[in-house]
C-alpha cells in the first residue's frame, strides 16, 4: 500500500510527538488495509511493468535508499557497505537513526531481529523467528516518543531454549543472543522492520542456519585469496554467489482446507490418480491463464518482492499441473538466501489473497512431478570476477592456470564430501523426490560436459593450453532466420550437481528447504580444497602439478551420462561415488569424524554443533513422519473407512487394520532410543508401510461412489484452469 494524501504525516524525527489521535488513526487506517487486503477490484489484477519499476527497492534500507537517510544522519553514502559501522557504537547510534526515520516515513512503528532457526523447513511459518517491539519510548509526561539507538538495532536476546537446538540449551541454561546481520539488508513489510540477525547461545554455538553460512563465507574468502595469492592473482575477496528457482502448487483454497494432510503437512499422504496427469507434458511453460487466480496471485507475489528489492524476474508453468516456478537474479549467498526465505513467506500470505493455498513442500502429490529450488552456485570476486567463467577469470588475472585449478579443487571437493552434499538436501519432502525422472538421485557425481572433461583430462596430461568453451551453429531450416549460435554443451537435468557454464547447478535441492546448509557446505568443501591446494603450493609444488594430480585422484566423481539409468547407478556405485539412499543415514554423517574435522579446521561448525545440529534434522524428519501418520490415522477413521462401510466395499478389514499397523509403527519409533535407528524406523514406517496402506485406500477411492467419498480428490484439487469458479 502507498501513502495518499488523505493519511496523517508520518512523524519523522526522533523525539517527535505523535498525538494520540494521530497514532489511533495510523491503528485503524493499518487495521482497514487488512481488512480489504483481498479484495481485487475487477479489471484491476495487475499493477504496470512501470509502476512495479519505479518502486523497486523501497522497503529495502540498501543503496540509494538507505543513503538518503544516512547522508541526513550525518555518515557517508556507501556506510553500509562496510561492516566497520556495527563495530562504532556512534555509528550504530547514526544508523540506527536513519533507520528510525526511514521507517517511520514508510509507516512503520515497530522492530524485530530476524533470524532463522534450523529445522523449520515445512512447519515453521516463515521459516523464521522474530519478537516484535514498538520503537517508542516515553518521556517524562507518559507521552510517547520514536526511539531507536545502535544499541537496539545491533543485538537482542529471546529465549534460546524452546527452538530446536539439539541438546544446546534448556529450560534451565535458555539464554539466545541476537547480533545483526549487516551482509543481508534491513527490510520493511506493513508497520514492522526487520533486522537480519545471527542467533546463538550463551556459550556462542550456533542455533541458526545463518551463522555457519557466514562463517563458511568468510573460510572460502580466507583460504581462496591465499591460493589466489600463491598463484600471483591478489583480489580483495571472495564471495559465493547464488540464484535461486523456487518451484510451488496452488491450489484452490477451499479443497485444500477439507484435506487434514495438506493442511498439517503440505503432502497428500492418500489419493488416487486423476485421469489426467502430466503425461502430454501440456502444462509446462503453458501460457498462465487468466481465468483462474494463478496469474493474478503471482504477480502480485511478484509486486510485494520487487517493493522489497527482491529480483523476482522470472515466472512461468512448471511440468506438473498447478505447479509454478520463480526466478530471480543472481546475488550474494546471504542475501539471497534471506530472500528467498522472504518469498516462500509471500508466496503463502498472498495465496490466500486470492482463494488459493500455496505448497511448498517437495511431493504434495503422487505420481506428478514434485517442486525443487535448484541452487545456482558460483564463486566471485568481490570486485565481479566469476571464478568459473573462463573468459573473465583469465582476463583479470592474466592466468590461465587460475580456472581449471578452481575446478580441480571443487571437483575434488565434491568426490571426497559427497556425503555432506546428500546430507545438506535430505528433507523429508526429498524422500519421494530424489531420482524419480523429477531430480537427480541420491548418488553424487557432478556433470562437466564433454568440452570441459576433454579440456581438464588434457591438463592433467600437462597440457595447459587455455580453455576455449565451445559454439555451433543450428540451422532453422528456414530463409528468413538467421542461424542460432548455440553452447556445444547440451543441459544435463539428471546430475545433482552439472557445470553449466560460470556456475554449478546443485539440482537435487528440496522446494521447501532453507538452502543455508547447503550453501554452508558448497562454501566450506571448497575452502577446504583452496587450503588443501595452497598447503602444497607453499610446500614447493607447481599449481598445475597440485591440480593435475587432484584431477588424477577424484576423477571418478566426473560423470556426464544419465544419471537416472539404473545401469548408470550402479556403475557408479561400484565406482566409489557417494550414494546414500537414506535421508536418515545422509544426515548421521554429520557427526561421522571426517566431518567433524572438516567443519572445525575451517573454523565453521565445531563438534557439538555438528551433533546438535544432526539431531534437530533428525527430530525434524521423525516429526515430519509422525504427523502424516496421524493424518493418516484421522483420514482413514473418519473419512475412508465411513464411505467404504456406506458402499459395501471390499477392502474394510484391510483399511481397519492398517489403523492399528499405523500405531504399532509410530510406538515402535516413539520406543527407541538411538537417534539413527529411530530415524530409520520412521522412514520405514513412511515409504513402505504407509505406501503400502496408500495403495489400498486409492484402491477403494476408485471403487467407491463419489457421492459418498468424502475427501477432495486429486481431480479437485489439480486442476485449476478446469475447476475453478469465474475470478474476481
Amino acid at each position: 500500500f502507498r501513502h495518499t494524501p488523505e493519511e496523517p504525516r508520518r512523524y519523522t524525527q526522533r523525539g517527535s510527538k505523535p498525538t494520540a489521535f494521530a497514532m489511533a488513526l495510523q491503528l485503524r487506517t493499518s487495521c482497514l488495509r487488512r481488512a480489504l487486503a483481498g479484495v481485487r477490484p475487477s479489471g484491476a489484477r495487475f499493477m504496470s511493468t512501470k509502476a512495479n519499476i519505479e518502486g523497486y527497492g523501497a522497503h529495502s534500507f540498501s543503496g540509494s535508499v538507505a543513503d538518503e537517510y544516512l547522508t541526513a544522519a550525518g555518515l557517508p553514502s556507501g556506510t553500509l557497505n562496510d561492516h566497520k559501522w556495527t563495530m562504532d557504537p556512534a555509528a550504530a547510534d547514526k544508523v540506527a537513526d536513519a533507520v528510525l526515520n526511514w521507517a517511520v516515513d514508510n509507516g512503520a512503528t515497530m522492530f524485530c531481529h530476524w533470524f532463522q532457526p534450523v529445522a523449520s523447513s515445512g512447519v515453521r511459518h516463515g521459516l523464521s523467528g522474530q519478537v516484535q517491539n514498538a520503537f517508542f519510548k516515553f518521556d517524562k509526561d507518559g507521552t510517547p516518543v520514536w526511539d531507536l539507538k545502535g544499541k537496539d538495532l545491533l543485538a537482542g536476546e529471546t529465549d534460546g531454549s524452546s527452538y530446536p537446538n539439539g541438546g544446546l540449551r534448556a529450560t534451565h541454561t535458555a539464554g539466545g543472543y541476537l547480533k545483526v546481520d549487516p551482509t543481508s539488508p534491513i527490510w520493511l513489510r506493513e508497520d514492522t522492520i526487520f533486522i537480519p540477525a545471527c542467533f546463538v547461545s550463551y556459550y556462542g554455538h550456533a542455533l541458526d542456519e545463518k551463522t555457519p553460512l557466514l562463517r563458511s563465507t568468510d573460510a572460502l574468502n580466507r583460504e581462496g585469496t591465499r591460493l589466489l595469492k600463491l598463484m600471483g592473482y591478489e583480489v580483495e575477496g571472495l564471495q559465493s554467489n547464488i540464484g535461486l528457482e523456487q518451484e510451488i502448487f496452488l491450489i484452490p483454497r477451499d479443497v485444500y482446507l477439507q484435506r487434514v494432510d495438506l493442511q498439517m503437512t503440505g503432502r497428500t499422504v492418500i489419493g488416487k490418480d486423476a485421469p489426467r496427469g502430466q503425461e502430454m507434458c501440456d502444462h509446462y511453460m503453458a501460457p498462465p491463464s487468466i481465468a483462474s487466480p494463478a496469474l493474478a496471485c503471482m504477480a502480485e507475489i511478484q509486486r510485494q518482492c520487487f517493493q522489497l528489492g527482491i529480483p523476482l524476474r522470472t515466472r512461468h508453468r512448471e511440468v506438473a499441473p498447478n505447479q509454478y516456478e520463480f526466478a530471480p537474479l543472481y546475488g550474494t549467498v546471504t542475501t539471497q538466501i534471506d530472500q528467498n526465505v522472504i518469498v516462500m513467506q509471500i508466496i503463502e500470505e498472498v495465496a490466500t489473497q486470492f482463494g488459493l493455498a500455496a505448497l511448498l513442500q517437495e511431493k504434495p502429490f503422487n505420481n506428478v512431478n514434485g517442486s525443487g529450488k535448484h541452487n545456482n552456485w558460483s564463486i566471485g570476486t568481490t570486485c565481479g570476477t566469476n571464478l568459473l567463467n573462463v573468459k573473465q577469470v583469465a582476463e583479470a588475472s592474466g592466468s590461465t592456470d587460475i580456472f581449471p585449478t578452481v575446478m580441480a579443487a571443487i571437483v575434488s571437493g565434491v568426490d571426497e564430501h559427497g556425503d555432506l552434499m546428500r546430507a545438506a538436501i535430505a528433507s523429508p519432502g526429498n524422500d519421494f523426490r530424489l531420482g524419480a525422472c523429477e531430480a537427480p538421485p541420491a548418488i553424487v557425481s557432478t556433470y562437466l560436459g564433454d568440452d570441459m572433461t576433454n579440456y581438464l583430462d588434457a591438463y592433467r596430461q600437462g597440457k595447459t593450453d587455455a580453455y576455449k568453451p565451445g559454439t555451433k551453429e543450428l540451422s532453422l531450416g528456414v530463409e528468413c532466420i538467421a542461424p542460432l549460435t548455440v553452447p556445444a554443451e547440451d543441459r544435463n537435468r539428471t546430475s545433482p550437481f552439472p557445470y553449466g557454464g560460470h556456475r554449478f547447478e546443485f539440482r537435487a535441492v528440496g522446494s521447501s528447504q532453507n538452502v543455508s546448509l547447503v550453501n554452508t557446505v558448497l562454501n566450506t568443501l571448497s575452502a577446504n580444497a583452496f587450503k588443501t591446494f595452497a598447503d602444497k603450493i607453499e610446500a614447493g609444488a607447481a599449481p598445475a602439478e597440485v591440480a593435475a594430480d587432484a584431477l588424477n585422484t577424484h576423477w571418478k566423481v566426473i560423470f556426464n551420462g544419465d544419471n537416472y539409468d539404473e545401469a548408470n547407478q550402479q556403475m557408479l556405485t561400484d565406482r566409489g561415488v557417494w550414494r546414500i539412499d537414506s535421508g536418515v543415514d545422509a544426515i548421521c554423517t554429520l557427526s561421522s569424524q571426517k566431518n567433524i574435522d572438516l567443519f572445525g579446521d575451517m573454523k565453521v561448525m565445531t563438534e557439538p554443533e555438528c551433533k546438535a545440529r544432526q539431531t534437530c534434522l533428525v527430530d525434524h524428519y521423525v516429526g515430519t513422519v509422525e504427523m502424516e501418520a496421524l493424518c493418516l490415522i484421522d483420514m482413514l477413521n473418519q473419512h475412508v473407512i465411513p464411505a467404504v462401510k456406506a458402499c459395501g466395499g471390499d477392502h474394510l478389514a484391510e483399511l481397519e487394520k492398517a489403523v492399528g499397523t499405523i500405531k504399532h509403527g509410530l510406538a515402535a519409533v516413539h520406543a527407541e532410543e538411538d537417534e539413527q535407528t529411530r530415524g530409520n524406523l520412521a522412514r520405514t514406517l513412511r515409504l513402505e508401510t504407509m505406501v503400502d496402506i496408500r495403495e489400498i485406500v486409492d484402491t477403494a477411492e476408485g471403487e467407491t461412489p463419489a457421492s459418498l467419498w468424502t475427501l477432495p480428490s486429486y481431480k479437485d484439487l489439480l486442476f485449476l484452469d478446469h475447476n475453478h469458479s469465474e475470478y474476481e
